[in-house]
């Protein structure tokens, strides 16, 4: 049976879930609603009155305004981020507009090196809580209260706690995403499966029965660290518990703890057992993406921005299913316990000489962007959707289902840590993967590295 249009009412539900304001670089884990129901009512209309344009502060000459971010061409934004910069081009002829974009992983590197130097562009990507935090907290972001009076109608507060320092606001919320577990049912029907594995003992079986089949379980890149973590956020927080790993994250907690020691070995014995592709180590996201759309991988666990990537496959689409990872300890978790939220940015640099123009610019270019992403499939909308929602793919649809149902929201770890924190957690996270350390040498030294 079709799947009924999720719209307004659900994702007002999913809004109400995001973080609270992060203080200084941290936020506590979302803990959801009752869940929603579902409705078939019509989205929400475009809003009858027009926000204030974006102003020139001079109009006598035209202004210049830059923009870093990570779309590049095989990222699934990238069509979210043409269109909305097309838009706003047509609209604004007298603003120079000039975007580059960079792979993610680089850019990273890229943009903490442009804040220390201050040679940031006017507008620039950022994820949110505490990689967005240390910048706000050198005095390099522009704060965008200010701005925010004329999108507040449309943008709504709880959807800014995550870009909240001190009370003020200092990124504009894009789109929000989850982990996902993808499954390419074509090759799980060959070994007796209709549905994704609900259970953590079924989904051991599955895999065990693909292996003997000759069928790859799980992809992926070992040469990009943060995919590594979208298997093992997933395999800890159902171990430990959503409680435990936020509170870990944020610094409330120390990482020795055993439960988390447990849910790291469990994840490297996946790793040793042969459920993921040994050439892995080796290999970016988009190979590894590129084979799970070929039938290389029977799963891949990665952002449910794919979403969009994957529906406009027409031959690979009808194969795909989206659920969550299944629950591993159910005395200290349960399903609904999600990795991911609000994270994806854009802010202003301090230093733009045309600061207050940015700010206006990258709140009307966010709200395009989050419709066009949304249209896309490539996550769900932080700002309130408009216009008629109705080709919004089914998967994307089956992710806000699981999100309306969610309990809370752990943010992607490299996010919610500190700059610093994040990298000696990836260090760690590359050792755990190509099976150098054990649960207990992981623990033990992010336990004494992370203060």
């Amino acid at each position: 049976m079709k799947m009924k249009r999720i719209v307004s009412t659900l994702l007002a539900g999913v809004m109400a879930m995001s973080l609270v304001a992060c203080g200084g670089s941290s936020a506590p884990a979302e803990t959801a609603p009752a869940e929603p129901a579902a409705t078939t009512a019509e989205p929400a209309a475009e809003p009858a009155a027009e926000p204030a344009a974006v102003e020139n502060t001079d109009s006598s000459e035209p202004i210049s305004l830059t923009m870093w971010c990570i779309a590049t061409e095989s990222d699934s934004n990238r069509h979210a981020y043409e269109a909305a910069i097309a838009d706003m081009q047509a609209k604004y002829p007298d603003i120079n507009f000039t975007w580059e974009a960079f792979e993610n992983q680089s850019y990273k590197t890229k943009i903490k090196a442009a804040v220390s130097a201050n040679e940031m562009p006017d507008i620039f990507f950022t994820w949110s809580c505490a990689f967005l935090g240390d910048f706000v907290d050198a005095g390099k972001v522009y704060c965008l209260d200010d701005a925010y009076q004329n999108w507040k109608s449309e943008l709504p507060e709880n959807m800014l706690g995550n870009t909240t320092y001190d009370g003020k606001h200092y990124g504009v919320p894009t789109t929000m995403n989850i982990v996902g577990l993808f499954a390419n049912m074509e090759l799980l029907e060959q070994v007796g499966y209709t549905e994704i594995p609900g259970t953590y003992d079924e989904f051991i079986a599955c895999c065990d029965k693909l292996k003997a089949a000759g069928i790859i379980p799980f992809g992926c890149a070992g040469k990009e660290t943060w995919c590594v973590t979208e298997y093992l956020e997933s395999v800890i927080e159902k171990s430990a518990g959503a409680d435990t790993l936020n509170d870990i994250f944020l610094g409330r907690a120390t990482w020795d703890n055993q439960d988390v020691t447990d849910a790291v070995d469990t994840f490297q014995k996946l790793v040793t057992d042969g459920y993921f592709d040994p050439s892995g180590i080796g290999l970016t996201n988009d190979e590894v993406k590129n084979n799970f759309m070929a039938g290389k991988y029977a799963f891949y666990m990665n952002g449910t921005w794919n979403c969009a990537d994957f529906a406009a496959n027409e031959e690979f689409f009808p194969k795909v299913k989206v659920g969550e990872f299944p629950v591993i300890n159910a005395d200290k978790a349960k399903l609904g316990q999600l990795i991911g939220g609000p994270s994806d940015t854009l802010a202003v640099a301090a230093s733009s000489p045309n600061a207050a123009a940015a700010a206006d610019y990258a709140f009307e270019l966010g709200k395009l962007i989050c419709h066009y992403g949304y249209l896309d499939g490539c996550g769900l909308p932080a700002w309130t959707p408009y216009g008629d929602t109705s080709s919004v793919n089914g998967l994307t649809q089956t992710v806000s289902e699981i999100c309306s149902k969610a309990d809370s929201f752990v943010l992607f770890g490299d996010t919610a840590m500190s700059a610093d924190d994040a990298n000696t957690y990836l260090s760690y996270v590359d050792q755990v993967y190509g099976c150098q350390v054990d649960g207990k040498a992981f623990t033990d030294g992010l336990a004494k590295d992370i203060r």
